[in-house]
């Protein structure tokens, strides 16, 4: 969380993890990377999953979210170690689980974490989709920070208030309505190859909410006023750049390629050389995502403005690896980049994230980083990249890891309520507002339950860590800190080796967590595929209805005849199929009674939501 303020006066003595161990000589990223993911799975609000929850401590939570403003708002991510849902730093870390799905897709899928990222990913974006009823309106936030904060309380017994907040036409917030759209757009392409139609519409969303934040311009924060205190927006126009050059890579459209051509100037994008790349700021990710376009040789006549970009994508990256002529990132003594005295290690990880990324595009291109001070190859930048997560992992002066349950010696006093308070499957009464404070945020004992894959704010800029549950600034985990890590984690683990790590991570082979929606599949042998799509939406009042296009192929050598479907989750109409009598069980019309090979067919329908499941009764 960027600002807090606890009014409560709380004394608490400092007490030091008392455990011990050494700094192993090689780090088990693969193992980094599965408590990472795991600490999305803590942090969920809403009716949590009978599978996908491995994070056996949490139980619903937030059951009403929206209800007092007649919306279905139940979801999401709750930020850090309260219970808030701030939609601008939820919206960025989807995007970077989803860049890192993207980026290191074959990493992440030989070390068999392809279906827990995706799913990281989907319960945001199922959310997004939920705050988003509307072209113009989006939910960006659920709670109130200030009331929230005098509390000290289970998700599951909350008794704050869950007012919810939005923007829209009159109330505009292009920062949080450009990040939403960036999070579905990057989203659309890591869902692309295993589920076409959930991937078309986030780009439905994606569109509409990048049309939304450019017509209605405004900062979230003068719309939601209550965000202002905990995550303040210093700009939008780096939001709207970020989310049209999404946009473009998720859809190949010009369109928007020219819209940050346009805008470079105006909106900064040429003009801005930053050193923070973060949940506020994203005008280094606009630059380093577009250098990909230059360095892939698909400028065309936007290749002068394009260069500008890469040029400050350059002054980026040489400013953290200390060759940007003096005007560099801070470190600390130990090798920590060093930004914000305030949870510090979401900078880092966010940094760290992008230079895995650029040495990727550099690498692809057979480029080299051009630094003031020389040029530097690609691999430099994976080093130094992997000189961060060591640093996060336990190589630096307190030999700790940062990453919370990873290592011999963690932080134990963690700033989250959750983690610092029984589980309700071992204290099953209630714990109130006050009684928290009195009975568990003044412990001097360890969390009652580890949190698992949080990355605390860290130390400070000599490298001193406190570990006291009061220290908010330090000890406080936050989505867009463990976010970045995913990416990273996987990335390391496929250029560095596999010392220290186990089978699960060694084998490719093993397939123990590939992405499977939650769908029936056809039998064994299926002689036809089904190609979902979304071919148009529109809204009528507060609904969003969508039309689904399917196309059967027969994939088969031989005619395929009297196929039956079973179609679920269908509420509303279908053309193009015959019912049979049978409950949700339709039959092709009779001039397509026989499918040869090779040959297509289609039905459509329309609904208010996801794609119906679809599968096959029986063929000949």
């Amino acid at each position: 969380m960027k600002n807090l303020n606890i009014s409560l006066c709380m004394v608490m003595a400092v007490v030091l993890v008392g455990l011990v161990g050494s700094v192993p000589l090689g780090f088990n990223y693969g193992d980094a990377l599965d408590k990472s993911l795991m600490f999305f799975e803590a942090q969920r609000s809403g009716k949590l999953p009978l599978q996908q929850q491995r994070v056996k401590w949490r139980a619903d939570s937030g059951l009403k979210d929206g209800i007092q403003q007649g919306v279905d708002l139940v979801g999401g991510y709750y930020d850090a170690g309260d219970h808030v849902k701030f939609g601008l730093p939820m919206a960025y870390s989807v995007t970077m689980l989803a860049w890192g799905a993207i980026e290191f897709s074959k990493e992440i899928t030989g070390l068999n974490q392809m279906g827990h990222t995706l799913w990281a990913i989907k319960w945001g974006t199922d959310y997004f989709i939920k705050a988003h009823p509307q072209p113009n309106v989006l939910w960006g936030q659920v709670g109130d920070g200030t009331s929230d904060h005098y509390c000290w309380e289970r998700a599951e017994d909350m008794t704050t208030s869950r007012t919810a907040y939005k923007i829209d036409e009159q109330h505009p917030g292009s920062d949080l309505a450009g990040e939403t759209a960036a999070a579905l757009a990057s989203a659309a392409i890591a869902f692309r190859p295993y589920n076409s139609s959930y991937s078309n519409l986030l780009l439905v969303h994606a569109k509409q909410l990048f049309t939304f934040a450019d017509r209605y311009r405004g900062l979230y924060d003068e719309s939601i006023s209550s965000a202002k205190q905990f995550y303040d927006s210093s700009g939008y126009s780096d939001e709207l750049l970020w989310a049209a050059a999404w946009l473009h890579r998720a859809t190949g459209d010009e369109y928007y390629l020219k819209y940050v051509v346009d805008n470079a100037v105006y909106m900064g994008g040429t003009g801005w050389a930053v050193k923070e790349f973060s949940w506020d700021n994203k005008y280094a990710g606009v630059q380093t995502l577009l250098s990909k376009v230059l360095l892939e040789g698909k400028a065309g006549p936007y290749a002068s403005t394009l260069k500008q970009y890469q040029a400050k994508a350059d002054y980026f990256s040489c400013a953290c690896l200390q060759k940007n002529d003096g005007y560099n990132v801070q470190k600390t003594p130990g090798g920590l980049l060093y930004l914000h005295e305030w949870n510090n290690m979401q900078y880092a990880s966010s940094a760290a994230f992008l230079l895995a990324v650029y040495s990727n595009y550099l690498s692809a291109a057979k480029a080299q980083l051009n630094c003031p001070e020389g040029q530097i190859q690609p691999q430099e930048l994976l080093n130094f990249v992997k000189s961060q997560a060591d640093y996060i992992l336990g190589k630096n002066p307190e030999d700790m890891s940062y990453l919370i349950g990873y290592g011999p010696k963690y932080p134990i006093h963690v700033h989250h309520r959750g983690s610092s308070i029984a589980s309700v499957f071992s204290l099953h009464s209630e714990v109130g507002c006050a009684q928290g404070f009195d009975a568990w945020y003044n412990r001097i004992e360890p969390n009652p339950n580890v949190i698992h894959g949080g990355l605390v704010g860290g130390p400070d800029r000599n490298d001193d860590y406190t570990d006291d549950r009061s220290n908010y600034e330090q000890s406080e985990p936050t989505l867009s800190g463990s976010a970045p890590l995913v990416g990273i984690f996987a990335k390391l683990q496929s250029s560095y080796g596999n010392i220290g790590t186990t089978n699960l991570y060694n084998n490719p082979s093993k397939k123990t967590n590939l992405y499977k929606e939650p769908t029936p599949k056809t039998p064994q042998g299926a002689p036809v595929d089904f190609l979902h799509s979304i071919s148009s939406s529109w809204t009528v009042g507060t609904t969003t209805y969508y039309r689904h296009k399917v196309i059967i192929k027969n994939t088969s050598a031989k005619p395929v005849s009297d196929l039956k479907l079973v179609v679920e989750n269908l509420s509303g109409s279908v053309w193009g199929l015959s019912p049979t009598g049978e409950k949700n069980t339709y039959e092709l019309p009779q001039w397509h009674k026989v499918l040869n090979p090779g040959s297509e067919c289609m039905f459509v329908y329309v609904q208010g939501g996801p794609q119906a499941k679809i599968l096959i009764q029986s063929f000949h």
